[in-house]
């Protein structure tokens, strides 16, 4: 068979399943097999997964948790040990569900040399469904924020917000977005050398900033005594803040196991899925830091 994926008729062995009939280069993921643009034949069934279903129940778990310990908190009306108890197996549920799915969708293609071909359409469509719906998950907590600011402002527990660490740590992860498109554009061009670079210094950028965040918060409780218990505005800001570490902190795991299969040479111009779909989560983690920083930060400050 030749590099461009057809079948070579002269070779006898038996097809290596990919849902059409072609055989699938050796070392090559099944589910990047086919045309760059996802146009390749499929079977519709195949895209089904029961993991993102897992993961936003353990999410509804984990946010119904917290509201109601908050709800006991102030209320007394029902024990927060419920809601403590209700977050942490929401938590737990939502961690297996995420696992599962970067295994069913990245992980076992890799291990496995008889999978089924994956769409790249199909992919990148879901992703940007799922983008769509997370923007809901910080809608309601940036309409919370709006909620404070309605009442009296400034708090009494607002802390000096302003300072040269989240600009430098803007900064990093705005420069994690660039070379994240650049890597993606080494990768469409076929040279791997710079691809594998380019991809792990966003690697890299990804895990400075969620330290700079950690650093960020252990400043604001040990220093400023500013904690998520800090009144409403510090649920406002630690409730966005550390939602947004949260996807940075999943984007960073993405990413990770995107230079894993990338030292192993799965990727190539035609077979760029995962790059795709984790590339698209990656900028708009980025562009929510940047609406977050506008609104929360500067916001807050003026």
């Amino acid at each position: 068979m030749d590099s461009g994926g057809r079948t070579d008729t002269s070779d006898d062995g038996p097809p290596r399943a990919d849902g059409s009939g072609h055989r699938v280069p050796e070392g090559q993921a099944p589910e990047e097999y086919g045309d760059h643009r996802g146009h390749g034949d499929h079977d519709e069934h195949d895209h089904r997964s029961r993991w993102p279903l897992v993961a936003a129940a353990g999410a509804a778990g984990l946010y119904s948790g917290v509201a109601i310990s908050i709800l006991g908190n102030e209320t007394g009306l029902v024990p927060p040990l419920i809601g403590i108890g209700l977050a942490v197996v929401g938590a737990i549920v939502l961690l297996a569900g995420i696992a599962g799915w970067v295994d069913q969708a990245f992980l076992a293609p890799a291990r496995d040399a008889q999978g089924t071909l994956k769409s790249r359409e199909s992919y990148v469509s879901t992703t940007l469904l799922f983008l769509v719906t997370d923007v809901s998950t910080f809608g309601a907590l940036f309409i919370y924020y709006f909620f404070v600011r309605i009442g009296s402002w400034p708090p009494e527990t607002l802390p000096p917000l302003l300072g040269s660490l989240v600009v430098v740590n803007t900064a990093i992860l705005i420069a994690s977005s660039v070379t994240f498109h650049y890597a993606h554009k080494a990768l469409e061009d076929d040279n791997r050398r710079r691809f594998i670079g380019l991809l792990g210094t966003t690697l890299g950028l990804g895990l400075v900033f969620l330290a700079g965040q950690i650093y960020e918060y252990y400043e604001f409780v040990a220093h400023e005594g500013f904690s998520l218990a800090s009144g409403i505005f510090g649920s406002a800001f630690f409730g966005l803040t550390g939602l947004h570490g949260l996807h940075v902190t999943l984007g960073v795991g993405g990413i990770a196991v995107l230079c894993w299969r990338a030292l192993r040479g799965h990727y190539g111009p035609n077979r760029d899925t995962s790059v795709a779909t984790v590339s698209l989560y990656w900028h708009f983690v980025d562009a929510v830091w940047i609406f977050l920083v506008v609104v929360l930060y500067v916001g807050a400050s003026v």
